[in-house]
């Protein structure tokens, strides 16, 4: 790579992993259209070549949001286990599914999970505290979900997660973020490693991104700790409907 292409990966890197922590996403969903638009890569390469960068975003973004919230660690391990497993299997089909299908069902996942988030918007504007409404015992199952979302979307776990742990088991936003962060771990881990098997991953641009990421991860969370919650959920909201678009225009 020429050195204005490895400051480009480096200064987006930063920029995703600032977006990334603040949101509890890792940077992955942001980078996906980006890719896509600056390199012209198909859809399972620039998924495979964001997981690179997805995964030391995401572990570090976890520690530093379990340093300021309170995390059950053996509750997140079980949603661990069972999202790694769901995940690789997941990663095997996408890596079969045909690419243009693969990118629509993925813009139109985003634009109904913007819908979805607009309703918790308006709806914790009426009602600004959580109550849980399903036991700690249905975990495991919104892992084997986030762990699915990820192998075919590799970028989908956590964001089917946030909502869930806030709106079905009264966990607090950044809490949720945290667990989410977490979860993505083992289940990028377990996607990346099928997505590289099948030559869907472009080394030299997503080791870049991860280095600029790991830098700037960090301030994405302190900034997340400093917004009011509202803002961080129309923020996201925002997010997903901006790239479901970049998706669709490709």
């Amino acid at each position: 790579m020429i050195v204005s292409e490895l400051l480009c990966c480096l200064i987006l890197g930063v920029g995703l992993g600032i977006c990334g922590g603040m949101l509890g996403i890792g940077g992955g969903l942001i980078a996906i259209p980006v890719l896509s638009l600056l390199f012209h890569m198909d859809q399972l390469l620039t998924q495979g070549t964001a997981l690179i960068m997805v995964t030391p975003n995401v572990l570090i973004g976890f520690l530093r949001y379990r340093q300021r919230n309170h995390i059950d660690l053996r509750q997140t391990f079980k949603l661990c286990l069972f999202a790694t497993v769901s995940a690789w299997f997941a990663a095997q089909m996408a890596s079969a599914m045909p690419v243009d299908g693969l990118q629509k069902t993925f813009a139109a996942f985003l634009l109904l999970l913007a819908a979805y988030y607009l309703w918790q918007w308006f709806d914790s504007r009426r009602h600004p505290v959580a109550a849980a409404v399903l036991s700690a015992r249905f975990l495991p199952l919104l892992g084997i979900a986030s762990g699915f979302m990820s192998g075919i979307f590799t970028v989908g776990g956590g964001l089917v997660v946030m909502p869930a742990l806030v709106s079905l088991f009264g966990f607090s936003q950044t809490q949720a973020q945290g667990i989410a962060l977490a979860l993505v771990v083992p289940g990028a881990l377990a996607a990346l490693f099928s997505y590289a098997q099948a030559g869907n991953a472009d080394w030299s641009i997503g080791l870049q991104l991860a280095l600029g990421g790991i830098v700037s991860v960090s301030w994405g969370v302190a900034l997340a700790h400093k917004l009011p919650v509202m803002w961080l959920k129309f923020a996201f909201c925002l997010v997903l409907i901006g790239v479901a678009i970049a998706m669709l225009a490709a």
